[in-house]
């Protein structure tokens, strides 16, 4: 087991230094004419709205109770009286997040303009092929924290919706995207520190393609990969590279998919806590210097879904009836297969979850029970 990696350094001030309003107004103007405001007049009305409902009903409760307590009759007018205060704490609760919603964005873009990297504020519906990122409606990434050195790394927040009217859920996570130089099978590491009574992944993945790996990973995580992958995944996961994991992102869900590597958890990826910028950091870089195993990975698949190529790298004569196109030997590099996944390993399989259609069904046979006594 490897010792923890120590955290990178990095220039934290911006988050937490002073801040000019003047530069913040005009940061602010500038995002707006770029049409990525994080943080739009509608999101300051809803705030308003909801807090004023809120206000405004217990109001009401509370001159109701103060009626029936003294006898008097003037409920109206304290409640009048608590209309008009409801309005202005309602109004002035959504002043103050628009104020420091408009600060935050500041600040994190003063942070990664510090530590080379940009900053935007909103993207909807972002075109990421993980897990999260085709799930529900209203899809949209926001405080997006970009770099490109050594590789390209993005930390964002995340947030969508499922259900509809009162049993809507918008759902909010925190990801890390890093690009990788090669397509790989479709792995996830469901980290069992962040779990509670079951996984919390927003996607359940079939239990045959669970891999065992040796030494303590399987208390950390556990893995799946797509069937026939096992000796492929274990080429990815050497013990270093499983210590690194596990020192550095036990508490981070883990996914590999197409060329890409995300990092996954259910608080904000991109904050104005330090530690957190720390935490993401230390694990990003302790898990990139070790990526360039994976870029020398081919899947042999492919070989035989292109005969020619799978002929050439068995040493086989070419064939020119089979190919009167080709009358010499392809050149030495085509004898390995190129850069890719085959069909079969670029997607886990998804599992049904039975459990609602159990507790409806069992919902429905107590009723009806119930309703012949």
């Amino acid at each position: 087991m490897t010792t923890p990696q120590p955290a990178p350094s990095f220039d934290a001030r911006p988050l937490t230094d002073p801040v000019d309003a003047r530069a913040v107004s005009a940061f602010t103007a500038e995002l707006r004419a770029r049409g990525s405001s994080g943080f739009s007049a509608s999101s300051v009305l809803a705030v308003v709205i909801f807090g004023l409902v809120f206000l405004v009903a217990l109001t009401f409760v509370g001159a109701t109770m103060f009626s029936l307590l003294t006898g008097s009759g003037g409920s109206s007018s304290v409640a009048g009286i608590g209309i008009l205060a409801a309005a202005a704490v309602a109004i002035s609760i959504g002043v103050v997040s628009w104020r420091r919603a408009r600060v935050a964005r500041y600040r994190l873009d003063a942070f990664a303009r510090a530590n080379g990297m940009s900053y935007e504020a909103r993207v909807s519906d972002p075109r990421l092929p993980g897990m999260l990122f085709g799930l529900g409606r209203s899809r949209e990434a926001t405080d997006l924290v970009r770099g490109t050195v050594p590789r390209f790394v993005e930390f964002a927040n995340y947030r969508y919706t499922t259900g509809s009217g009162k049993n809507s859920t918008t759902h909010h996570w925190g990801y890390v995207a890093v690009k990788l130089d090669v397509p790989l099978p479709n792995i996830v590491l469901d980290a069992k520190g962040n779990n509670g009574f079951g996984s919390n992944l927003p996607a359940s993945f079939q239990r045959e393609q669970i891999l065992s790996l040796e030494g303590d990973f399987d208390r950390y995580f556990t893995l799946y990969c797509p069937e026939g992958y096992e000796r492929d995944a274990l080429y990815l996961f050497t013990p270093d590279i499983m210590a690194r994991f596990i020192d550095n992102a036990a508490e981070l869900d883990v996914e590999i998919v197409d060329d890409w590597l995300f990092l996954y958890t259910q608080r904000k990826a991109s904050t104005l806590d330090p530690a957190t910028w720390g935490w993401l950091f230390g694990a990003v870089g302790a898990v990139i210097t070790k990526l360039d195993q994976w870029e020398r990975w081919r899947d042999e698949r492919l070989l035989q879904e292109n005969p020619t190529t799978a002929a050439s790298a068995r040493g086989d004569a070419p064939s020119s009836s089979a190919d009167p196109r080709l009358p010499f030997a392809p050149p030495a590099g085509m004898l390995s297969p190129p850069p890719g996944v085959a069909h079969e390993g670029r997607r886990l399989k998804r599992s049904f979850s039975w459990l609602p259609i159990v507790f409806v069904i069992g919902f429905v046979v107590f009723w009806i029970w119930s309703r012949s006594f």
